[in-house]
């Protein structure tokens, strides 16, 4: 069981053993994992670009990102290179745990398209997909606070603002070409249940504080039920899109479509803005959700 007392450190923005093998002298260097993420999607996500990735940079990216979760490292460095993407290792101040930082090391602002944190203190078992940080206001705090909270998790995390691309195009959530898209895919293709979060403001559904939903599969029903009684039982009015008429119910989303497809469980988590404006809102909604995965 998680604690809330356990939980202050893990939204505050500014304030195990690695099992793969022994990290470089850098990799020792501490760092605020919190800081990171929220200094990259401030000074990046709100103002980048956005580029189409190609075929082959997005096969890039997610071979990447699975030679790394299955121990390559070496190979897992040589393949994202060749895109521009590198790995970065060090232990979160907030925590004590190491992580990886998987980026674009020149680009990113141009680009948009995104990081992934890996906990390297034990073997992944779930992920949490942030898609739209910035456009859903602190949702990347969420994203933080539950990989803080819970170990053996991947983060993934969009890289630009969901509007930044022509058209739809930075819109990670509801498209297929994206390097968001294919490591989530990679994931589901490591039968990882996945948790993805949004916001939504508070006028779309005046008597919810979130909308829970296992988008266009179920095979998450029974995780979406007990995530759902732990957020009531902090406070929160929830819509069970399962049983009810919900606004954003996620049934269109990619990942979503791809985890039905695959039978891996997958929940679609909206959360009013009144909760994410209030810290100690957020702490009890990390407590709840950080409880009910594996």
């Amino acid at each position: 069981m998680v604690t809330l007392g356990a939980l202050v450190a893990a939204l505050v923005p500014f304030g195990g053993q690695d099992r793969r093998g022994p990290a470089s002298p850098a990799a020792q260097d501490g760092d605020d994992l919190a800081r990171r993420i929220t200094d990259f999607t401030r000074g990046t996500v709100a103002h980048s670009d956005y580029q189409r990735p190609l075929r082959a940079q997005r096969s890039a990216v997610a071979e990447g990102v699975g030679l790394f979760l299955d121990g390559h490292r070496a190979e897992a460095g040589r393949r994202l290179a060749e895109v521009d993407f590198g790995i970065r290792t060090f232990t979160d101040i907030g925590t004590g745990r190491r992580f990886a930082e998987i980026a674009d090391r020149a680009a990113e602002a141009r680009r948009g398209w995104g990081r992934v944190y890996v906990d390297l203190g034990t073997e992944v078992r779930w992920s949490v997909q942030v898609p739209h940080p910035v456009a859903d206001a602190r949702s990347e705090q969420l994203g933080i606070g539950v990989l803080r909270a819970r170990p053996g998790g991947v983060l993934v995390l969009a890289g630009a603002h969901r509007n930044a691309g022509q058209g739809d195009r930075a819109d990670v959530a509801h498209r297929s070409d994206t390097v968001f898209d294919v490591v989530c895919d990679e994931l589901v293709e490591r039968r990882l249940p996945g948790l993805q979060l949004h916001g939504f403001a508070d006028a779309t559904e005046p008597d919810y504080d979130v909308i829970a939903s296992t988008g266009k599969g179920d095979q998450g029903r029974t995780a979406a039920r007990r995530t759902a009684t732990a957020l009531r039982r902090e406070g929160f009015d929830v819509c069970r899109a399962w049983s009810h008429r919900c606004a954003l119910e996620g049934r269109s989303n990619e990942q979503g479509r791809r985890a039905a497809a695959d039978g891996v469980p997958f929940l679609h988590m909206e959360f009013s803005r009144s909760v994410r404006d209030d810290e100690n809102r957020m702490r009890r909604a990390v407590a709840a959700l950080a409880t009910t995965l594996p």
